[in-house]
């Protein structure tokens, strides 16, 4: 199964043209979400490595997570917030990846 959904310009960097394409993509038999950056240039066209894969089994908690997101949340108050001041969106119990 392959479906694009829709996709966002990101950006043109020296001849080279960068969107975000959003999709539902097949891969090893399993059906996800894919996020990923598609590059337009002289030299490639076509996805990148940069983006990521959402289970298809997982997808309705992404949503939940992306649908807590306020537009007050976005705005930049010129600050970064202090640790202090960060709340934690996850449970304890959940196992959240070090970057």
């Amino acid at each position: 199964m392959e479906k694009d959904i829709g996709k966002i310009k990101k950006g043109e960097y020296q001849g080279t043209s960068t969107d975000i394409v959003i999709g539902i993509r097949e891969y090893n038999g399993k059906v996800g979400v894919d996020i990923r950056e598609f590059t337009t240039s002289d030299k490639y066209t076509g996805p990148t490595k940069k983006g990521l894969r959402i289970p298809a089994d997982s997808f309705q908690k992404f949503k939940e997570m992306i649908n807590s997101i306020s537009p007050g949340d976005l705005e930049s108050s010129g600050e970064s917030p202090s640790p202090k001041t960060t709340q934690q969106k996850f449970s304890p119990d959940e196992e959240i990846p070090d970057y």
